[in-house]
This record gives structure tokens, C-alpha cells and sequence, in this order.
């Protein structure tokens, strides 16, 4: 990797253990390591399952080095509390995306890219681009 701040990259889902265990398989599979910022947003305070605006904006502020922040979402209300929080315009680090990529793909895709010292777009793009892998 570069001498380039990496993209971050959080992961949202509406199970803790869900979005844990992505962030592990993607960094694993990606052979990142630590080099690039990964951090899990799933389940809701308590440790139930749904999503936690709190949560998610203290993953983004946690894997934020400058060089913006890719947030891939499981479903539909995990989609609508990041679109929320975005909106609000001061809840998550200035260029933090939502990204539509599959999850646990896009997640791989995303974290691969990003080991490589790519830019926010670049990462995004290969995230979005898992939607076209084909499994037979």
C-alpha cells in the first residue's frame, strides 16, 4: 500500500455478529490486515437486532482518515438511517458515501480496492461492480 491515507470502510447491518463477521471475512480474503480502516456498525445499542444512527456515525468517525468513507448497508432500514444521518449533513466525517454493492461481495470488493491505496471513488466503484459477479 501507498504512502496514501486509505478509504475507510464501515459496514452496516442489522446483526452485530453479521457485520463483524463480514468485516473479518473482507479483511481476511483481502489480505489488508490493518492497512486499511474497518469497522462494524451493526444491531442496535443494546445488542439487538436493528439499526443504531449512534452506531453507525461512530464507526465512520472511527475508520475516517481523511481520505473519505464507503458504507455498505445490509437492508433497507440499515439504507434509510445512513441516508438519514447524511442528510444531517454533521453526523458522519465530510465524504462519507453510501455505497449500493452487494453486502458481503461489495464489502470484499471494497476492502481489495481500498488495500491498494485507491480513492473514495475507485473503491466504490469495484463495490458496486460485485453486483455483476456470477456464482454459476
Amino acid at each position: 500500500m501507498s504512502d496514501a491515507k486509505p478509504v475507510g470502510i464501515v459496514l452496516v447491518s442489522h446483526s452485530a455478529a453479521v457485520a463483524a463477521s463480514v468485516a473479518e471475512l473482507a479483511k481476511g480474503l483481502s489480505g489488508a490486515g490493518d492497512s486499511v480502516p474497518v469497522a462494524p456498525a451493526g444491531g442496535t445499542e443494546g445488542g439487538g437486532l436493528g439499526t443504531s444512527a449512534e452506531l453507525i456515525a461512530a464507526a465512520a468517525a472511527s475508520v475516517d482518515r481523511g481520505a473519505g468513507v464507503a458504507v455498505l448497508a445490509d437492508l433497507g432500514s440499515a439504507v434509510l438511517t445512513v441516508k438519514a444521518l447524511l442528510a444531517e449533513g454533521d453526523e458522519l466525517p465530510e465524504r462519507t458515501r453510501l455505497v449500493d454493492a452487494p453486502f458481503v461481495e461489495g464489502a470484499v470488493a471494497a476492502v481489495v480496492t481500498a488495500s491498494t491505496g485507491a480513492d473514495l471513488a475507485a473503491v466504490e466503484a469495484a463495490a458496486v461492480e460485485a453486483y455483476t459477479y456470477r456464482k454459476v
